[in-house]
């Protein structure tokens, strides 16, 4: 018997997500990705520390809250990752393997670049100054460990800042493909087509009132499934076919279990994943996009985010040093150089992006599909 999927009214209603991904969601992405930037050029210095003194509202602003912009990235991972696995709220997943190995190659090849020019960047720093974010020379099975995607389960050192989002992405990845393909089979022999949706608030619930809470799963996706499952029960939420009862109980599962977290031990973090999602589904169902056309710059800086995730961090390192080393510790002079580490940060993941992970990505266009056609998205 053929399941059908979540209920609908329609099943012509127009589906706006196109235009939407390459307006609001790159807009989300963009933002997102210049705080990362901003963050790390204030936590890990010295630029920053010469520039505290006299502006320590803003770089402690940096240093202490910008971080959280990484929810974005977790929310957008989950709404993008339903829209390629489960559009409709069942699964499409038959072969999860294929479907890992194609995600694993769309991470991991640009991510192993930008690790080796990390350790560059760190060797050419040295040279420089004497700073903790600099790392020492990594050994092999620090190396593999990167590879594998396993480095902050092992206990191994990162080598580059971003090092434990590209794991949990890939983690968080297989845990919803998994899922999807468990239930994916007795959904169809049992007619329960809310099988998967029911068991995907579960999990967010139990992350958010557990997991979350608790500082030593950070290395494990069930610490940031709350943040990922909202964004993949806003992908379904924002369906403009879906009944108004099935919305309002997906809008439900959304709010519930996040708002009821919140009162019981308030994270902002937590806070901001809802919002995301919240932004997500207002905006998709409200018709409220961004021009392709008209916001060309916002669709190209977000199809490079994921670039300029990987490399800033060494591109930041060598101005620091730079700074460091050649220019006098003003406040002014080393702010210059905080503001020419985020542009060069840009420039690198616009060169990044057109001569590594476009070349890199053919290599996950070569990789299997599994049934239906499947985009990998790169969320982050």
């Amino acid at each position: 018997m053929r399941v059908s999927p979540l209920p609908s009214s329609s099943s012509k209603a127009p589906d706006r997500s196109p235009s939407f991904q390459f307006g609001f969601i790159d807009l989300l992405k963009v933002i997102a990705a210049q705080l990362i930037v901003l963050h790390h050029l204030a936590f890990y210095g010295p630029m920053a520390d010469h520039v505290r003194p006299v502006a320590p509202v803003l770089i402690d602003w940096l240093d202490t809250y910008a971080r959280i912009a990484v929810q974005v990235f977790l929310v957008v991972g989950g709404f993008l990752a339903a829209k390629s696995l489960s559009p409709q709220g069942v699964s499409t997943v038959s072969d999860p393997l294929r479907v890992l190995w194609r995600r694993y190659m769309k991470l991991v090849p640009p991510f192993l670049v930008a690790t080796v020019l990390a350790i560059g960047a760190s060797s050419w720093a040295a040279l420089w100054m004497t700073h903790y974010s600099i790392s020492a020379m990594p050994t092999a099975m620090q190396l593999a460990a990167h590879a594998l995607l396993l480095h902050s389960i092992l206990g191994y050192e990162s080598i580059s800042a971003g090092a434990w989002y590209v794991a949990i992405d890939f983690q968080l990845y297989a845990l919803l493909t998994m899922l999807l393909w468990l239930t994916g089979g007795l959904a169809r022999r049992r007619a329960m087509p809310w099988l998967a949706p029911v068991l995907v608030v579960a999990g967010v619930s139990a992350s958010l009132l557990y997991f979350n809470r608790d500082a030593a799963w950070d290395a494990w996706a069930p610490y940031f499934f709350g943040s990922y499952g909202l964004g993949v029960i806003a992908w379904w939420a924002r369906d403009l076919g879906r009944r108004p009862a099935v919305v309002a109980l997906l809008l439900a599962a959304i709010l519930l279990p996040t708002l009821y977290a919140l009162a019981i031990d308030f994270r902002s973090r937590i806070a901001v994943a809802l919002l995301v999602a919240c932004a997500l589904v207002l905006v998709s169902r409200r018709g409220v996009l961004l021009s392709r056309q008209r916001f060309a710059w916002i669709r190209s800086f977000g199809r490079i985010s994921y670039s300029i995730f990987l490399v800033h961090f060494p591109v930041c390192l060598v101005v620091n040093a730079a700074f460091a080393k050649f220019v006098p510790a003003q406040p002014l002079l080393q702010a210059g150089g905080m503001v020419l580490a985020w542009a060069a940060s840009l420039g690198a993941g616009a060169v990044f992006y057109r001569w590594v992970e476009i070349p890199l990505s053919r290599l996950s266009a070569r990789a299997p599909e599994h049934g239906s056609p499947l985009r990998v998205p790169a969320t982050a």
